[in-house]
């Protein structure tokens, strides 16, 4: 890391982000670290910054362990399904860009010129990547209870929303249809309209369309958990309009 790295991301700005995270670094590069997009190492040259990509890859394992932690914990009487079923919905990269945007992390994120003008501040691959990111960089700064702290704050309101017997039991997409059928809809169509990141790491975005209409879109990290997320918010926008 060069010294004169910090000036493109003013101190004043990594403290308005610690004091969003809740935890002060001992080693900023760390969170500098953790905010940079490989294409502003591509912009500005690898000699001077390293990109997020290592500690994406770590912090997706931290947030992995310490959901699992806390699930196993507070919900002893569930079976290894049921909790598999908990800990993906809450690390689903629908959540993650939710959980992102709590934090404007998008507001700290440092992209190539180009990225930036292509709104990558607000893509969600790009947000997910640097949100866990920052995991990773907190487990390496402060341990794993610094990476726990921060995980159960943010999903602390996620876990108050669970409906258990839905999430653990439900089947969304069924459900959808049989309420569409129940008024006299057609069944409907799950679109997908955008794969990012590398082939081993893909986010799928799927909308889904009833009569025309997309009346959903969300995220996943497989097809399957995308068609899901998106089919639960298509229930929730049926529900609330009747």
């Amino acid at each position: 890391m060069s010294e004169n790295s910090e000036e493109t991301l003013p101190t004043p700005s990594l403290r308005d982000l610690e004091n969003l995270l809740g935890y002060c670094f001992k080693d900023q590069a760390l969170l500098l670290q953790a905010l940079t997009h490989r294409s502003f190492v591509n912009e500005h040259g690898e000699q001077h910054f390293r990109d997020n990509e290592s500690l994406e890859f770590l912090g997706d394992s931290v947030l992995g362990f310490v959901i699992s932690s806390r699930i196993f914990q507070h919900y002893p009487e569930l079976t290894e399904g049921e909790l598999s079923k908990i800990k993906a919905y809450l690390v689903s990269a629908a959540n993650l860009v939710r959980l992102a945007q709590r934090i404007s992390l998008g507001d700290f994120i440092r992209l190539s010129w180009g990225e930036e003008k292509t709104g990558g501040r607000t893509k969600r691959a790009i947000m997910v990547d640097a949100y866990e990111a920052v995991i990773g960089a907190l487990y390496l700064d402060g341990g794993v209870e610094a990476a726990s702290d921060f995980v159960w704050r943010q999903i602390g309101d996620l876990k108050e929303e669970l409906d258990l017997k839905q999430l653990t039991y439900g089947d969304f997409k069924s459900a959808l249809q049989e309420q569409l059928h129940d008024l006299g809809r057609p069944e409907p169509v799950y679109r997908v309209v955008d794969e990012i990141g590398p082939d081993h790491r893909k986010t799928f975005v799927v909308q889904v369309v009833i009569l025309g209409e997309v009346v959903a879109e969300s995220s996943g990290r497989t097809k399957k958990e995308a068609q899901q997320s998106a089919a639960r918010l298509a229930l929730e926008s049926l529900n609330s309009s009747r």
